[in-house]
């Protein structure tokens, strides 16, 4: 399946390239890839899905997928435990 990122998701990485919690597209796919937990229906029809980054951290991944292309429209960290059911 085919991965692409908006310009918004593109330039997040930028942003979470040089502080304390570091992302790179590697941890985004992982998390797209394989979830720790998936959310398919508060913000249809996009996907929330989310993966353990750092301790007390997880990844959250935002993206849609349409005819079989998955666009990842933003991701950002956050506390454990804030977002999983």
């Amino acid at each position: 399946m085919k991965i692409i990122f908006t310009k918004h998701a593109e330039s997040k990485f930028q942003i979470f390239s040089s502080g304390k919690v570091v992302i790179n597209k590697e941890n985004v796919l992982e998390t797209v890839k394989s979830p720790d937990f998936k959310d398919i229906e508060s913000d249809k029809p996009k996907i929330i899905v989310s993966k353990e980054l750092i301790d007390k951290l997880i990844l959250r991944v935002v993206y849609k997928k349409e005819r079989g292309i998955i666009t990842i429209v933003t991701f950002y960290p956050a506390r454990k435990g804030r977002y999983e059911k």
